[in-house]
């Protein structure tokens, strides 16, 4: 029986996840912390796990907290981007212990979608990412859709395509969005959407698109529980939720 801690426990997220991991078989929630609980209480529940729901200014305390107390830790918060993993790596050190997966998204619909759209990326002269969330997501762009450019990004560099065309030099207001790796990125936050997200290919002649949706948390929760059991017995950094479905493409640990 593996003890799971749920920090972020009263969120959308966390609370979704609490229900999945206390009706699934060997896995335990023996403490649900949120805001204003003390991380001592981890210690305290004996949890081997914790799974990271919170907000992204404290999920990276919370993170070095679990790897000076030998806690292995799933982090879904989003915007844990590439400078948080390299200072998590930092903590690790040479010789981990601990296992830190992080998940930028828990769908396994948006993992294929992820995979997907970086084996098409070579193929297209043109290439932007569009992502979709409720109004009460706090950041942007969305950690699927950097997840996504970096893997288009790292697609593109490895067969040498050339730079994406662009005439745009006047864009004061910010129309063509944000760059990852290179690539454009369009957040839109509306009322009705949970998680979507649209990758757009272009070539002379033709348009190809590649789209995910998850119209409710509970597609997530496969991908939550699958987190949770493997974590443990990986020590080191692990990104992508397609590592341990048996994917390795676009995944990476150390």
């Amino acid at each position: 029986m593996t003890r799971v801690a749920v920090l972020g426990a009263k969120g959308r997220m966390g609370s979704e996840s609490v229900r999945a991991l206390h009706a699934t078989d060997g896995l335990e929630v023996v403490a649900e912390i949120d805001v204003d609980d003390s991380l001592d209480l981890l210690a305290e529940s004996g949890a081997e796990v914790a799974l990271d729901f919170t907000q992204p200014g404290v999920a990276l305390d919370n993170v070095a907290w679990c790897i000076r107390h030998g806690i292995d830790v799933v982090v879904g918060t989003s915007g844990f981007d590439e400078t948080k993993i390299a200072e998590v790596r930092a903590l690790l050190g040479d010789e981990p212990a601990t296992g830190v997966l992080v998940v930028p998204n828990f769908s396994i619909g948006a993992v294929l979608m992820m995979r997907f759209a970086a084996a098409a990326a070579p193929y297209f002269e043109s290439v932007e990412v569009i992502e979709m969330h409720h109004p009460n997501k706090v950041d942007a762009p969305s950690g699927t859709a950097t997840r996504t450019a970096e893997m288009i990004a790292a697609a593109r560099d490895a067969a040498g395509s050339p730079a994406l065309p662009d005439a745009t030099t006047t864009d004061p207001t910010g129309a063509r969005g944000a760059k990852v790796a290179g690539i454009p990125v369009h957040a839109v936050r509306a009322r009705g959407f949970t998680a979507s997200q649209e990758v757009l290919f272009g070539g002379a002649g033709e348009i190809f698109s590649i789209r995910h949706d998850s119209i409710d948390r509970s597609s997530f929760m496969p991908g939550v529980v699958a987190a949770v059991r493997a974590v443990t017995g990986r020590p080191g950094v692990t990104v992508g939720l397609d590592a341990i479905l048996g994917e390795d493409s676009g995944s990476t640990q150390s």
